[in-house]
């Protein structure tokens, strides 16, 4: 099998390489959806911020989470602790649920600062102009400006994560290009 890896900075499209691979059937998993997931009621997390306001109804809120994590590096690093090792459990165990398959996707936006690109045998990377990204995210997310910016600033640069990817894909236009992009490049 062989596991490929689909990442990019945040607003750079990867849920829609996502839905594009899906829609062609292959099977394709979002490290994103398991970090959500694992945050619902994750003991080891609502310890780790007692201190702090991150529940909402009881449970963990994201929304309120990010805006802590985000403008806090050493809190960002304790959550990382906490949740990275889980995510990479659960993507494990997916690879084995699959290992008959000819090969899979795993959208991870944070395979470089997470350190996981190890685990994957090809890495795609979906690069979008940082205007472009702050523009969507704005857009997306409904931010303010200020709160997109650290956001992106949150993670590496974009130029130095392209030197280590296998497969680039400029996501710069629309949505019908990046399709025919993906057809070409991926599948």
């Amino acid at each position: 099998m062989i596991k490929y890896a689909i990442t990019g900075n945040i607003a750079s499209g990867k849920s829609a390489v996502e839905e594009i691979l899906k829609k062609a059937g292959e099977i394709v998993i979002d490290a994103d959806r398991i970090a959500h997931e694992l945050l619902n009621d994750n003991r080891e997390v609502i310890d780790a911020f007692k201190n702090y306001d991150i529940l909402s109804d009881g449970k963990i809120s994201r929304e309120k989470l990010g805006k802590i994590v985000f403008t806090d590096n050493n809190l960002k690093r304790i959550l990382e602790n906490i949740l990275h090792p889980q995510i990479k459990q659960k993507l494990n165990e997916f690879f084995e649920q699959n290992q008959d398959k000819e090969r899979v996707f795993v959208a991870v936006p944070l395979l470089f600062e997470t350190k996981m690109q190890d685990i994957f045998d090809k890495i795609i990377f979906i690069y979008c102009d940082d205007k472009i990204r702050l523009e969507r995210l704005m857009a997306r997310e409904n931010y303010t400006r200020d709160y997109a910016k650290i956001r992106m600033k949150s993670q590496k640069n974009q130029d130095d994560k392209v030197k280590y990817s296998d497969i680039v894909i400029y996501n710069n236009s629309t949505p019908e290009e990046l399709e025919r992009l993906v057809k070409k490049l991926i599948l």
